[in-house]
């Protein structure tokens, strides 16, 4: 891609963001995954650990305001569905954050710019960047934009596939679900982990993911499906 392209990229970019940077280098360090860095400290990770903090606290505001007669565990539920990797990949494919990404040579064409984990890990730093550029208020106001119709969409409470799975088990008075990682693949910047789940009585599923706790939510989801074929 031309200097040229990139500019322009990125001017549409921070369009669709409904920000513009005053200090363009943290838009550009929120888009640089670890492969393409020689120095780690250069790449979104810090961004992103950031970045967490801000949508946490902007999510839990927007929940505490929309629904009043909620209680505390059933806000939780919903915010754990809200911030977990696959929403923060959904708003990274609005995004189009796929053209924009900075990644190494190698990770580039191995198809790392479609991977939902590094979509969902720049999302989080470019919150990060936008908070650190102009305070909470951009990036809230981001946030709101983008999560609020994913809050509404469900008219219960959310609770995420280790949970009804864990419930699931104590209804039919079975010990409580396994998790253990099987297999590990992909370089250490961008690992695959494949975790299998076992519950008493039934086959053990399997399910992958960028992060361990994604590949549980996988494996727990794969369980509950085939448990109410059955």
């Amino acid at each position: 891609m031309s200097g040229g392209d990139a500019t322009k990229r990125l001017s549409a970019l921070q369009d669709r963001l409904g920000h513009r940077f005053d200090d363009p280098s943290l838009l550009k360090q929120a888009l640089a995954h670890a492969s393409g860095q020689s120095d780690r400290l250069n790449s979104n990770e810090r961004l992103e650990f950031l970045g967490d903090r801000v949508l946490g606290l902007a999510v839990s505001a927007l929940l505490y305001e929309r629904f009043p007669d909620e209680t505390e565990g059933e806000l939780g539920y919903r915010f754990t569905a809200l911030v977990r990797k696959e929403t923060l990949a959904e708003v990274a494919r609005d995004l189009g954050l796929a053209d924009c990404l900075r990644l190494s040579p190698g990770e580039k064409a191995g198809g790392g710019a479609d991977n939902p984990s590094i979509q969902a890990d720049a999302c989080e730093a470019l919150l990060g960047a936008m908070f650190l550029d102009g305070g909470f208020a951009p990036a809230a106001d981001f946030i709101r934009r983008h999560w609020e119709a994913r809050a509404d969409a469900h008219q219960g409470p959310l609770k995420d596939a280790k949970t009804r799975l864990q419930e699931r088990c104590q209804k039919a008075g079975l010990s409580l679900p396994g998790y253990a990682v099987t297999d590990q693949t992909g370089p250490d910047h961008a690992p695959t982990f494949t975790i299998t789940v076992t519950v008493e009585g039934r086959a053990p599923q399997t399910g992958t993911g960028g992060a361990k706790q994604e590949a549980e939510q996988a494996a727990a989801q794969a369980m509950l499906d085939t448990w109410s074929k059955t």
